[in-house]
């Protein structure tokens, strides 16, 4: 397989024939899922990608960037109109992790603990986790949307007729209700404090209050 920019990446290699460890392969590296993760939600610049994955070296991410492109999993596109440039973007192969990267988010929520100093919440991994937290088999029929805010954390979901779509900001159309989570300053502003308010009755609501209940029963899982 020819790497982009006319570079060979050197890749571990775990010489099993079996599909983890291929995985593994592809997206296994330190930062690599990551980086799959925020693409998840919208494609982004190479800066926007710095940005969000504080603490990655930018010769990290230039190597995981090349790795994914190389494996098929991460194009570049040019960036729509009026913006210039180059985006990165997940191709169809790339969106395909997204069941596995939900699962792996359900399964790593359970080991979180209590959040510590210096922990970083982004808007992509709130995103994710109101993905990951969907149940689909409670929303069935249901059409109704939310906006979630904890500080300057703002993301919303949308269901209609029990499929979602969510992303960063506010709804694309006046949620149905509006959550305001109250979280203390020495917690991180995440979807997982913004439930724990909202289950504690810790939150301003704005429309059909009624939806308060409905949200936890579709968007919590036991």
């Amino acid at each position: 397989m020819q790497a982009c920019y006319g570079e060979w990446v050197k890749r571990r290699e775990f010489g099993q024939y079996c599909g983890i460890a291929r995985a593994l392969e592809l997206v296994g590296e330190r930062w690599a899922l990551l980086v799959v993760r925020d693409l998840m939600i919208r494609p982004r610049r190479y800066t926007d990608l710095q940005e969000g994955l504080a603490g990655i070296p930018s010769n990290v991410l230039s190597t995981r960037l090349k790795e994914l492109e190389q494996s098929g999993i991460v194009e570049r596109q040019v960036a729509p109109a009026p913006q210039r440039g180059v985006v990165y973007a997940l191709t169809p192969l790339g969106q395909e992790l997204e069941p596995a990267l939900l699962a792996l988010g359900r399964w790593g929520s359970t080991q979180l603990g209590d959040p510590q100093p210096g922990d970083r919440v982004t808007p992509d991994g709130a995103t994710l986790n109101l993905r990951a937290n969907f149940r689909q088999e409670e929303a069935a029929g249901l059409t109704a949307s939310f906006e979630l805010h904890a500080r300057d954390l703002v993301v919303h979901a949308v269901v209609t007729d029990g499929k979602l779509t969510s992303g960063i900001g506010p709804a694309p159309e006046p949620a149905d209700l509006v959550i305001t989570a109250e979280v203390p300053d020495d917690v991180p502003a995440s979807y997982r404090a913004i439930v724990r308010a909202a289950r504690l009755g810790q939150v301003e609501l704005k429309g059909s209050k009624k939806l308060l209940d409905t949200f936890l029963r579709v968007f919590t899982r036991p």
